[in-house]
């Protein structure tokens, strides 16, 4: 069988990076293979919304490194065509005096204090910014002006099409079936076009991650889970790209919203979703009496879209883990094999810090960031990452 240095299963937005990355720090024969199309999977179901503002301090320091490299896309990838679609319009947070008031005060001084450019906002300033919106029950209101929104496809492509000209073979269409280990030390993985062989396994795998909890026999706690994803038209008050991304941490649902052009809304919840019972990325349903709800949510805080029509809609799977944070590095046990899952709704957003530290990490290079609070052991350990407004995708 044919042998590499490395092998990637994945070619999402972080297999892409992780791709990239590895043949940007001099890796030479790399192999990466994806059961479908790059980016095809999870990461084109991605709302694309770009913020640092986490309240787990260790995701602030991925969002802020991965910014820079958004905010500089074609000059990083050395591809003057890159583009990564970014729409920079900043991103609006509010609380009103409720249980997230604390938390919203905590995670907005861990940011200044971590260096993000930052403002308070009143009501009327916030007002200005998103003219569309009332902010009468704010209490408290953020305001991150190197923020927006980009488009994760044509990042992953643009990673992938990186790596293809730093010499990375990629090969879709083709399912890994199993890793092959032997003597407790990876030596590549059996697909569906055969055999490969390789002493070092990236797996970028996602909501298939448990396949690799299966070939292993190592517990790699991740749930599939589904969350829809509204586009609502409204021509008397459109939402435009020089609006920023909101984030309504006093509603229901902690919306989140953004412009989708024209005269659209992109809305979405950012609580718990839908449990899978299998991994899978098809599109699922979408009951009417769900959009009513989140319909009626948004209409609290945008007051002309009580009228508004659902112009699209669709769904996307989050990779879940128990603290809603992902799990990144070495997996005890098995020698050469390295992990990035569990990204629960946030991956696009970390994808380029994650990408490269994923890769240094796997050739045995210092990484930019430590991996210790993102190991696989802090749940037998205890030492989970949860974030101070609970489970969901704002950790």
């Amino acid at each position: 069988m044919k042998s590499y240095d490395v092998i990637v299963i994945g070619a999402g937005v972080i297999g892409s990076s992780v791709a990239f990355h590895l043949a940007a720090l001099g890796a030479k024969n790399v192999l990466v293979l994806d059961r479908a199309t790059i980016g095809a999977g999870t990461t084109s179901q991605s709302s694309g919304i770009l913020r640092t503002h986490y309240s787990v301090r260790e995701n602030v320091e991925l969002a802020q490194r991965s910014w820079g490299v958004f905010n500089d896309f074609a000059n990083y990838l050395g591809d003057d065509e890159a583009s990564c679609g970014l729409v920079k319009c900043g991103y609006l947070i509010s609380a009103a005096d409720n249980d997230k008031l604390e938390p919203l005060r905590s995670a907005l001084a861990q940011q200044q204090a971590q260096g993000i450019a930052l403002e308070l906002l009143n009501a009327a300033q916030a007002r200005e910014l998103l003219p569309i919106a009332t902010f009468d029950d704010a209490a408290l209101i953020g305001f991150e002006p190197d923020a927006g929104f980009a488009d994760a496809y044509l990042v992953a492509t643009s990673f992938a099409r990186g790596a293809r000209r730093r010499g990375v073979t990629i090969r879709e269409n083709v399912d890994v079936q199993r890793l092959l280990v032997e003597n407790g030390r990876v030596i590549g993985v059996s697909t569906s076009e055969g055999d490969f062989a390789s002493p070092l396994v990236i797996s970028t795998q996602n909501i298939w991650t448990s396949e690799l909890a299966a070939w292993t026999g190592v517990a790699m706690p991740v749930l599939p889970e589904r969350h829809a994803v509204l586009a609502l038209e409204c021509e008397a008050a459109p939402y435009t790209y020089s609006m920023p991304v909101y984030k309504d941490l006093a509603s229901p649902g902690m919306l989140y919203c953004r412009s989708y052009g024209g005269n659209q809304m992109l809305v979405s919840e950012g609580v718990v979703g839908e449990t899978l019972q299998h991994s899978d990325a098809e599109q699922g349903d979408i009951p009417l009496d769900y959009v009513a709800e989140v319909g009626a949510q948004v209409a609290e805080r945008f007051p002309a879209y009580e009228t508004a029509g659902l112009a699209s809609s669709w769904t996307g799977v989050y990779d879940v883990t128990p603290d809603w944070n992902p799990v990144l590095g070495r997996v005890p046990g098995v020698q050469g094999l390295v992990v990035g899952f569990g990204f629960s709704g946030h991956g696009f957003k970390l994808s380029p810090t994650v990408g490269r530290v994923l890769a240094q990490e796997a050739l045995g290079l210092a990484t930019d960031v430590s991996l210790a609070p993102y190991a696989l052991s802090r749940f037998q350990r205890g030492a989970l990452l949860t974030g101070k407004y609970g489970l969901g995708a704002v950790s």
